[in-house]
């Protein structure tokens, strides 16, 4: 084993040129990658935190049977919660933020109707609820909120798919960066190689420098990428919390060792299966 390790070593020296820019790609690719998983994750938080904030208001007439409509609505196999509130709770609350509203309500009567409040499970149904809701006897009108909700769904949705298909892309690249480096070094030592296979050494002996080679590369460039990627995001994370506190920033370590890790983890997988893939071919040209 130190054989091959030393053969891995003096490989990578004598081909300097090609060892850097193998591990400068797999670590801008690991780089991008991790951004990639982590801008997902907190798209993902931010969506999650909007589906358990939407709720569909349904606003009753004076003449609907309350406990009846409360029990259809209960049904729908969308709704998670729904609760009925009364004109006098809403008078109630409206005053909290508007002292004045009570005054008023003094004059002209109470203006606000009983209220059926839904939560969804999902973002995406808060449209069909407030179809369905809608067409209840007894329903005045119903509000979900459609002016806000709709676009920033579509536009976390499409942000969510855009990052999974660029992780995609991206471990197919380093895929390829890491076959096309084991193999210009394996071609560089090609005649070291025919003497190795003319002297009988087997497969394994001949791929196991090249191999380790794949494997270093990539532990290098995972320890790189996560020596760039962990204080940027969270130097960002800090920053984008105290611009935006809304936002739900994912800082807990909980969450993010094991992602970070997998990247890291991918990284050496990468150079290893790339490593065995590159030889395991090249090889099979030569015969």
């Amino acid at each position: 084993m130190n054989y091959h390790f030393r053969q891995a070593l003096l490989a990578m020296r004598g081909n300097v040129t090609a060892t850097l820019a193998t591990l400068m790609t797999m670590t801008l690719t690991l780089l991008m990658l991790g951004f990639v998983l982590l801008l997902t994750l907190n798209v993902n938080r931010t969506l999650s935190q909007l589906e358990s904030q939407v709720e569909v208001a349904a606003f009753l007439r004076p003449d609907a049977q309350d406990a009846a409509l409360l029990a259809q609505v209960q049904a729908l196999p969308q709704v998670t919660e729904a609760k009925l509130v009364t004109s006098e709770q809403v008078l109630t609350e409206m005053t909290q933020d508007s002292p004045y509203t009570r005054d008023a309500a003094a004059l002209v009567g109470n203006p606000f109707p009983d209220t059926l409040r839904l939560r969804v499970a999902r973002v995406q149904d808060s449209r069909t609820v407030a179809a369905a809701v809608s067409a209840l006897p007894g329903v005045e009108d119903v509000e979900y909120g459609a002016g806000y909700v709709d676009p920033t769904v579509r536009t976390l949705t499409a942000v969510r798919g855009a990052g999974y298909a660029l992780v995609g892309l991206l471990l197919l690249g380093t895929l390829f960066n890491i076959l096309n480096a084991v193999r210009v070094a394996m071609y560089a030592r090609r005649d070291e190689i025919s003497v190795m296979r003319l002297l009988g050494a087997t497969r394994g002996f001949i791929r196991m420098p090249h191999v380790i080679e794949g494997l270093l590369v990539g532990v290098l460039a995972a320890t790189l990428s996560l020596a760039i990627l962990v204080p940027s995001y969270l130097g960002l994370a800090r920053r984008v919390q105290q611009l935006a506190p809304v936002f739900p920033v994912v800082q807990d370590a909980g969450t993010l060792v094991p992602l970070l890790g997998g990247v890291a983890l991918l990284g050496v997988l990468i150079g290893l299966l790339g490593s065995l893939f590159a030889t395991r071919r090249y090889l099979l040209e030569l015969e």
